[in-house]
């Protein structure tokens, strides 16, 4: 019996998304994707131009509602930029934290390919809107380490349930980010000091 082209469409991301977060992007050939689905190299190659469309696809849904976080950081700033920047990111990386797990190790090199060169601009914008748009150090090292730590957690923590996870992470990261309304530290003065 034949299968209908949209189940083995549906097949074949399914599969790809499998190998691509078992055994990496780079370590999944189009041939290890059809012995999976148990169709030839062939038809996967019906379906999808080449391995880098295949993965196109499978991203897809998430990187649409990585643009529109975007779109919803465009003219915010300070606090209001940091909370809409850290729920936002929060709920992406949770809804999406299966597709995370295929990218774990190999972002920056599929941030290379045409289809996810746009990525990266948004991303810095993420991370400049997570700091409130501050140049303080603190600010922007915290906002870089927090992205990369919700990315890691949620491709680790699989097995942790959504309503668990989330407000773990929105938690975290509210402890974390530098409000950039707060006045600066203070400096130990050499008269401190001595006291």
């Amino acid at each position: 019996m034949v299968r209908a082209v949209s189940e083995t469409h549906g097949e074949i991301l399914a599969a790809a998304a499998r190998r691509f977060a078992g055994t990496g992007y780079r370590g999944t050939s189009l041939q290890d994707i059809a012995r999976e689905v148990g169709c030839s190299k062939a038809t996967v190659l019906y379906h999808f131009a080449n391995k880098e469309a295949l993965l196109a696809e499978l991203m897809a849904p998430a990187i649409a509602v990585l643009q529109d976080l975007d779109d919803q950081l465009t003219g915010l700033t300070g606090a209001v930029a940091q909370e809409v920047a850290a729920t936002g990111f929060v709920d992406l990386a949770v809804r999406f934290r299966r597709e995370i797990a295929v990218l774990r190790g190999e972002f920056p090199e599929l941030l290379c390919q045409p289809a996810f060169a746009h990525i990266q601009q948004i991303s810095e914008r993420l991370r400049d809107a997570l700091g409130g748009h501050s140049d303080r150090p603190g600010a922007r090292i915290a906002a870089l380490v927090l992205l990369a730590g919700i990315s890691e957690a949620c491709g680790e923590f699989i097995d942790i349930p959504d309503d668990e996870l989330r407000p773990a992470l929105l938690t975290l990261v509210r402890r974390a980010i530098e409000p950039v309304d707060a006045p600066l530290p203070q400096q130990p003065t050499t008269k401190d000091k001595d006291s």
